[in-house]
């Protein structure tokens, strides 16, 4: 007697399941080779993704889901800090890049590549720079434009500290400029870049016309590194960087004036939140919305040095009150991700949300319109949602955001 063969039931099930879903039927033939343009000025919703697996960093529209460009940076395989600057008058991107003449191996050429930011193209223009620039995972902080779009400043680790200064408009590398004891690069006026030191100290670079060094001042310890060390993932405000603290405190930093002033810290959870076990997590756990004042941060249960794990909310709080006025859930990524692949049914959703854990999102964005949005990615699995960024509502579900989103960023 013949055994049956194991592999028919599982090809049969297989069958079943394209045939329910529809995949194997309702695939349309997709146009390849088309070349666009983007418009001069961003749209109000668009995003950019930086994908380290796939080494690119894409450019998505947060009101459609499409995917609108990507750019490739530096050699492949090699590196995590895939952080686009942009120019003022939103004509540029300034990627700061890595290769190597063997793929992964060789002679090491860093550069600074200038894109048109139309037709995502390199200018032409590849500014060489010391090849001691610095790879960190994730890099929100791994390299930073002056105010008024002339210089920027790329942090080295060799594993020395210093920074590179790239005039971006006459396409030349100025000067590198040693900053020991001090790391990662934050925009601070035209001519004037901060950098956060060992000892809880901020360090003041600031430039001349020429790029070149005028002057390095070491303020005071603004935290306490021993005790509650900040992360590195600030946001800015207007003139106002704001920096946490592993233990959720606030730290405001002004860069208004000659030095920084350092401002009153609060907290983001208070004596139940801290019972609770509620704590910041993720690579890029803050975003700010300008106009209303509203401070996002993305938040989690967890125990001490669980400041990598991913958040299951997203809390808002008024800056000017200093309280927290919304709690957005995130969505899960397993039912995202599975739902999607799926054909998303509503029963389907429902049984994978109260089935599966929720693996939490690990980075988040809000757009600077008077109609933000919020936008919350995942890497495992890969996913990226929508949200309103005033009502905490799923707007739509991004299909294909890539293999590993690292960091996010607007135009």
């Amino acid at each position: 007697m013949k055994r049956p063969s194991a592999r028919r039931p599982l090809l049969g099930t297989l069958a079943a399941w394209l045939l329910a879903t529809g995949a194997a039927l309702a695939a349309e033939a997709e146009t390849v080779g088309r070349v666009m343009t983007l418009p001069e000025r961003p749209g109000p919703h668009w995003f950019w993704l930086s994908d380290i697996i796939l080494h690119r960093t894409a450019l998505f529209d947060a009101d459609t889901g499409g995917l609108l460009g990507t750019i490739s940076s530096g050699t492949a395989g090699v590196g995590f800090v895939i952080a686009p600057l942009f120019s003022p008058d939103h004509r540029e991107i300034y990627l700061a890049e890595t290769y190597y003449a063997r793929g992964v191996r060789g002679q090491r050429t860093d550069v600074v590549t200038v894109y048109d930011a139309a037709t995502l193209k390199p200018l032409g223009d590849e500014i060489e720079i010391p090849a001691h620039r610095a790879e960190y995972f994730p890099g929100t902080a791994a390299n930073a434009l002056s105010d008024d779009g002339r210089f920027m400043a790329v942090f080295n680790l060799t594993p020395q500290t210093s920074v590179s200064i790239v005039d971006v408009q006459a396409r030349r590398f100025t000067s590198e400029i040693a900053t020991p004891g001090c790391s990662l690069v934050y925009a601070a006026g035209a001519r004037r870049f901060l950098m956060l030191c060992g000892n809880g100290a901020a360090l003041s670079v600031t430039l001349n016309d020429e790029g070149g060094e005028a002057g390095l001042e070491r303020s005071e310890p603004f935290f306490d590194p021993q005790k509650d060390p900040v992360t590195e993932k600030a946001v800015r405000r207007g003139n106002e960087w704001l920096f946490v603290s592993f233990e959720g405190v606030v730290h405001p930093v002004d860069v208004s004036g000659e030095k920084p002033r350092f401002g009153e810290t609060w907290s983001l959870v208070d004596e139940a939140d801290r019972r609770a076990s509620w704590r910041i997590g993720g690579g890029q756990h803050l975003a700010v919305h300008t106009a209303s004042a509203r401070l996002y941060a993305l938040m989690h249960q967890g125990g001490p040095d669980t400041h990598k794990e991913p958040g299951s909310e997203v809390w808002v709080y008024d800056l000017a009150t200093r309280r927290r006025v919304q709690r957005i859930p995130v969505l899960n990524p397993l039912v995202s991700f599975i739902g999607q692949e799926a054909g998303s049914g509503g029963l389907t959703r429902w049984l994978l949300t109260r089935v599966l854990p929720n693996t939490g999102v690990e980075r988040i964005l809000v757009t600077q319109d008077e109609h933000p949005v919020l936008v919350a990615s995942a890497s495992l699995p890969p996913t990226v949602t929508v949200h309103d960024a005033m009502t905490g509502a799923v707007v739509r579900e991004v299909s294909e955001p890539g293999l590993a989103g690292s960091l996010l960023f607007t135009p």
